[in-house]
């Protein structure tokens, strides 16, 4: 879903509204619509309409009004996600998964880019071993970050310990790294 996202969106789209599209994409229904509960968003640290509105300006959803108090519906406007996606079973265990795997940077206290970037390396590492590589304008394609900042990024995560190392390699441009030793279990993943 991250690489699906990352061709779907503009570029200019901040990394919190990537976090709010790939929950609404993993948690929408037959009809694309998504009722995302605010303690989803306290959970991400999400609290201003703003990433609301890049999405909406950029006709990827349309927010809706909600009978009920503390959730947001919105209307996703992306029929190709239909074909992206796996099962709704699958992919809300993904979207719990996503949430759990950003959880480090978010506890850091740390921006909507971490926890992105965070959610890229564990859906590219082996979980036996935490450790994993992907192409560097890829990972910053796919957490909306221009190719020069994803150093920068990379280690802010290493200083708050979600990464115990990373290295680009100067031959291919790769990028890799260990994680941390994580809690979660890594049933769904949120690539591809």
């Amino acid at each position: 879903m991250l690489s699906y996202l990352a061709s779907a969106l503009p570029h200019s789209i901040s990394a919190e509204a990537r976090l709010i599209a790939l929950q609404c994409a993993l948690r929408m229904d037959s009809r694309m619509r998504v009722r995302l509960p605010r303690g989803i968003l306290r959970s991400i640290r999400i609290s201003t309409p703003r990433p609301w509105r890049e999405l909406e300006q950029a006709r990827w959803l349309r927010t809706l009004h909600s009978t009920r108090p503390g959730e947001v519906i919105a209307e996703l406007w992306d029929p190709a996600l239909l074909g992206q996606s796996p099962s709704r079973p699958d992919r809300q265990r993904a979207a719990d998964w996503a949430l759990r795997a950003g959880h480090g940077a978010r506890t850091a206290g740390e921006d909507a880019l971490l926890q992105l970037t965070s959610i890229h390396l564990a859906a590219h590492s082996d979980p036996e071993t935490g450790r994993g590589q992907a192409e560097a304008d890829r990972m910053a394609r796919e957490c909306g970050v221009e190719d020069q900042n994803m150093p920068a990024a990379l280690d802010r995560l290493a200083a708050i310990g979600s990464l115990t190392q990373w290295q680009q390699c100067p031959t291919t441009g790769d990028v890799q790294w260990s994680c941390a030793p994580h809690r979660y279990n890594r049933t769904a993943n949120t690539d591809g």
